[in-house]
């Protein structure tokens, strides 16, 4: 049983089709008005039907005033990272600090061969990412000059700024174990997408990124534990795990906080985005409630 004990956030995942643009924009206002926390967009640059990740979010930014936005995630291999640091940190600001970046190592190594970039092997890919996080942190800092000399990356003199408006956390949607010690040591939050993952390899992974995080001196309780949660809200009886009817999502998100180290919750729905964000928003107060109690009661019997 894995409980961090941090407080319980929700968001959604809107596919970012330029065809369904209006959808994305009534998804996005209505997490906005409804209480969800996060706004959560895939980054495909490659996949023709898909609008560019960065430029919406930052179109979607302007139009509210309190949800947060997160990449999920872009792909390191198609965004050089100071130009992403200096993307991450504008949309930051100009947001109101309402933005987090979550970032991949790369996948479909074909298609971003095609667009230009460069195709790596695993080993390559994480050597890669732990250059753009520290990159990332570099240009966000308060130096006025900064060097890195890197195996893919480097900066020689770059010009920090302009800073975020809050500390932009970095989120990694990595699985393997030199990536998950990564996230350990560097990251500030983990972001798998659940039943994809199984929940019960949910419990060594964590381990992993706790035993890194303590090797380096931090508190594993600081990393965000997110998750992508992939399924149907119902009216109808159960069809299986993160399908069916409210109480059983209201049973299952709660397990997966108490038990299984998960704190914030992503809505990648298979049925009408709008109707399903409707119902995952009216869900979301009674999960909370429920794993509120069940910790004080557990607190209490200790």
């Amino acid at each position: 049983m894995i409980d961090y004990g941090r407080p319980l956030e929700f968001g959604i995942f809107p596919v970012p089709e330029a065809s369904r643009l209006d959808e994305t924009r009534h998804l996005v206002a209505l997490a906005d008005t409804a209480g969800l926390d996060l706004v959560a967009i895939q980054d495909h640059p490659y996949q023709r039907r898909y609008m560019d990740t960065l430029s919406l979010i930052a179109a979607l930014a302007a139009t509210t005033t309190r949800v947060r936005f997160a990449t999920d995630v872009a792909g390191l291999p198609l965004r050089p990272p100071a130009i992403l640091a200096k993307t991450a940190a504008t949309i930051d600001l100009a947001s109101g600090g309402r933005f987090e970046l979550g970032l991949g190592a790369g996948s479909f190594w074909e298609a971003i061969e095609a667009f230009g970039g460069p195709r790596r092997t695993p080993g390559e890919a994480i050597t890669a990412l732990e250059e753009a996080i520290d990159i990332c942190r570099l240009l966000w800092s308060e130096q006025t000059s900064v060097r890195y000399d890197g195996t893919h990356y480097s900066l020689d003199g770059a010009k920090p700024g302009p800073r975020p408006a809050h500390d932009i956390e970095i989120w990694l949607g990595v699985f393997g174990p030199r990536a998950l010690d990564l996230l350990g040591r560097k990251a500030d939050g983990w972001l798998p997408s659940i039943p994809r993952m199984p929940i019960e390899e949910l419990g060594p992974r964590h381990e992993a990124i706790d035993a890194a995080a303590s090797g380096a001196g931090r508190d594993p309780a600081s990393i965000r534990r997110l998750a992508n949660v992939n399924g149907t809200i119902t009216d109808g009886p159960s069809e299986g795990f993160l399908h069916g009817p409210q109480d059983q999502w209201i049973d299952q998100l709660s397990m997966l906080a108490l038990e299984h180290g998960v704190d914030t919750f992503i809505l990648w729905s298979e049925g009408d985005p709008i109707e399903q964000t409707h119902r995952f928003a009216e869900l979301t107060p009674v999960v909370r409630e429920v794993v509120t109690t069940e910790r004080a009661r557990r607190a209490a019997d200790r």
